[in-house]
């Protein structure tokens, strides 16, 4: 099912908008390693290479997690902030735990 947007409302536009296509290039090299992983296990491939590769996605996981927790500070909690009330407590505490759940997993 397609919606759409009435012209007359304009939807928010979230802090990574201004780097989407670098975060979706990234996003599907990453899926393409992982494509290579399943690969790499099919074809019975060396235990440690395999996990180089693992190591690799995280890190390359962990970068994406990195940026989009940067863009949404700079935009979302910054914006919220700026218009004051309850919404800026609301987004700090979206992000603190957005980032704890980043750092424990």
């Amino acid at each position: 099912m397609t919606t759409t947007t009435p012209a007359h409302i304009t939807t928010p536009r979230h802090g990574y908008i201004s780097d989407k296509e670098r975060y979706l290039a990234r996003l599907r090299r990453i899926e393409g390693q992982a494509r290579g992983i399943h690969r790499m296990i099919d074809d019975d491939t060396y235990c440690i290479d395999i996990l180089t590769q693992i190591s690799a996605i995280t890190s390359a996981l962990n970068t994406v997690a990195v940026g989009l927790v940067d863009d949404h500070l700079k935009h979302c909690v910054a914006s919220a902030i700026h218009n004051g009330g309850t919404e800026a407590d609301e987004k700090l505490q979206e992000a603190s735990e957005a980032i704890a759940r980043l750092v424990n997993s």
